[in-house]
């Protein structure tokens, strides 16, 4: 795997500090409903704003109350840690398909390795994670659909290669420059 520069790569440091309390708090506020219920929503409105306040991200983006419907409270306090990607200037062809190895691999992480990122990182690369948020934000023809099966002129199912979807974005530009 080769390394990007930092102001690619997911803020990991910064997830990582938040993350207990996150978690702490979503379940606390699940326990407090189980308990006492949030009928008028004022409970739901605090926990927003206490997220809101820690990580400056839209909490409407979020299902802090039915999360156990999604990916767990795990993931979901991941994920509302994890700083947004940032529009990077310059990105270059290599950084790029190092981007685009990275989702359509579906690499698992040593499984000895119990480090913070090795326990997000599927969820870094795949599905909408990190890295597709990245793409979106930084590639004008990102669309999750070069990721996905597809039917081609012949009615055959099949997916594009990393070196076609990485041309792709590529040659359709970059939000960070003309």
């Amino acid at each position: 795997m080769k390394t990007l520069r930092d102001e690619i790569e997911p803020d990991m440091v910064t997830a990582e500090k938040r993350y207990p309390e996150v978690l702490r708090l979503i379940l606390e506020y699940t326990d407090q409903c189980d308990e006492e219920g949030d009928e008028d929503n004022s409970k739901y409105k605090r926990l927003e704003d206490r997220l809101h306040a820690m990580t400056g991200k839209e909490m409407s983006l979020y299902n802090l109350w039915e999360w156990w419907e999604g990916d767990g409270a795990e993931n979901l306090a991941f994920d509302i840690s994890l700083p947004d990607p940032k529009i990077v200037n310059e990105i270059t062809k290599d950084e790029l398909a190092e981007i685009v190895r990275r989702i359509h691999s579906f690499e698992i992480p040593d499984p000895d390795d119990k480090s913070f990122k090795a326990q997000f990182y599927s969820y870094i690369c795949f599905g909408n994670g990190y890295y597709s948020a990245f793409l979106k934000l930084n590639c004008k023809g990102y669309n999750v659909r070069l990721f996905q099966s597809h039917k081609d002129k012949n009615g055959n199912y099949s997916e594009y290669s990393k070196e076609e979807i990485t041309d792709h974005l590529w040659n359709s530009g970059m939000v960070g420059k003309e």
